[in-house]
């Protein structure tokens, strides 16, 4: 599995890089296939307002996509929603391939 982390408009801390690192390998319990992950963080720029933190995840699974887009106040939040949001989507479709 190959992930890569991509920051817009700003460089992730260690912390940061290693906190989604660690995130990222709990996927291969839900989808062994999985040919690489990118990650994207972006800040929203939303002017005069604390600018909402986006995460991004697209998963890459021989013949298919995953794609999930959060946003909160804080990276790790806007990640951990994110993965929750993948990790439903790989479960629904390997019980829909299991039906």
């Amino acid at each position: 599995m190959n992930a890569n982390i991509q920051t817009v408009h700003f460089d992730a801390d260690n912390k940061l890089v290693d906190y989604i690192n660690k995130k990222l390998m709990r996927l291969d319990t839900f989808q062994d296939r999985i040919v690489n992950i990118d990650v994207f963080l972006k800040l929203d720029n939303v002017v005069h307002t604390i600018k909402d933190k986006i995460a991004e995840i697209k998963v890459n699974v021989p013949k298919q996509e995953f794609f999930v887009k959060c946003s909160s106040k804080s990276f790790e939040e806007s990640f951990d929603k994110a993965m929750d949001s993948l990790i439903n989507m790989i479960k629904r479709k390997k019980e829909k391939q299991a039906a």
